[in-house]
């Protein structure tokens, strides 16, 4: 009986020690480690770095994400089709569903926004709790 209060003490330190991994960050490192793109997918994380806004061509708000699993991911956001988000700032928490491209420091996602053709599934970014596509 000694030893199993030792190993349910043991585990609940290691869980307790874990970083809170979702199916999300699973998938999206999955992504990155096996170089896929082209996938639709949803997570969230902390913005760890504001981007000079892109305004060559369509107009995309960029950050830089890092996921609970440690992997970061740029946000690529075309606010040209989508509202910007004006009050995001580091330490920021911020929800998004969109396409994955597969790059060296982590990936991209874009389609965060309706597509006005409707011929791609619609993306969006969340940040406290206002959904922005």
């Amino acid at each position: 009986m000694k030893i199993m209060w030792k190993l349910v003490l043991s585990l609940l330190v290691v869980v307790a020690v874990t970083p809170l991994l979702h199916a999300d960050d699973v998938l999206l490192k999955n992504a990155y480690q096996q170089r896929l793109s082209d996938i639709q997918l949803r997570g969230s994380g902390e913005l760890i770095k504001l981007l000079p806004q892109d305004n060559v061509g369509s107009r995309h708000q960029k950050f830089i994400l890092k996921l609970n699993s440690g992997q970061t991911l740029l946000i690529s956001h075309n606010i040209d089709l989508a509202p910007k988000i004006e009050s995001i700032k580091i330490g920021d928490w911020v929800e998004f569903y969109g396409e994955y491209e597969w790059n060296s420091q982590g990936g991209v996602v874009h389609w965060t926004h309706r597509d006005p053709d409707g011929r791609h599934a619609h993306g969006w970014l969340k940040h406290k709790g206002k959904k922005y596509q």
